[in-house]
Parts: C-alpha cells; sequence; structure tokens
C-alpha cells in the first residue's frame, strides 16, 4: 500500500485523486470510463481497474448469492452492506491520493496497467 498522496494531473483535465475516486461512482461503468479517457495518470488507470474489477467479482458474488434460497438470501443483506462499506473507504483512499491496494484484486489491477 502506497500512502504517499498524488498530487499529478489527469489528463481528463481533473486531479488524479478526484478521478481516481469518481473510477468508483458507478462500478465498473465509471471504472471502464476512465480505463478508457484517462492516457497518462498511472493512479487513475490503477483505480479504474482495481474498481472495474472488483464491482464486476462483488457483483457475480451478489448474483450467486441471490440464488440460494434462504442461505444465500440470509447473506445478501449483510454482504451487500460491506459492499457499501467498502465502496465509501474506495472512494475517500483514492481522494485522499492513496493508491490503496485490495488483496489480490490491486496487484491484478496493477499488473494489467503497467
Amino acid at each position: 500500500m502506497d500512502t504517499t498522496p498524488n498530487t499529478e494531473k489527469s489528463s481528463t483535465g481533473l486531479e488524479a485523486n478526484l478521478a481516481g475516486a469518481l473510477t468508483y461512482v458507478l462500478g465498473p461503468i465509471t471504472g471502464i470510463l476512465f480505463l478508457v479517457l484517462e492516457k497518462e495518470s498511472k493512479f487513475v488507470r490503477f483505480h479504474a481497474m482495481q474498481s472495474t474489477i472488483t464491482f464486476v467479482a462483488l457483483f457475480v458474488i451478489s448474483l450467486v448469492l441471490g440464488m440460494i434460497p434462504i442461505l444465500g438470501w440470509l447473506l445478501l443483506l449483510p454482504f451487500q452492506l460491506l459492499v457499501l462499506v467498502l465502496w465509501i473507504f474506495l472512494m475517500f483512499k483514492a481522494f485522499k491520493g492513496e493508491k490503496f491496494k485490495l488483496p489480490t484484486i490491486g496487484d491484478l489491477a496493477e499488473r494489467q496497467v503497467q
């Protein structure tokens, strides 16, 4: 985890920290959008890739839980609350200019944007 605040500019015209936070706003939609639009900032591209991978995976897990009668349905609400907390946390970290890497997914995202 790199805790050095990021001060670079994004090629989108936004500050890198704001663009990084915006990559999480609509999950994979804004993640993909920033992957397409951002050409220079590795910080923004990292957060865009991490957002895309993370929220696609969480969406698939939610679908699977929703298909499991009773137990899956009972687990779905606490799972969605954890997703909400993770979403807010990731936006906060990116806005602070930190390159916070989730276990496994962060490494994968970093390799993809290199």
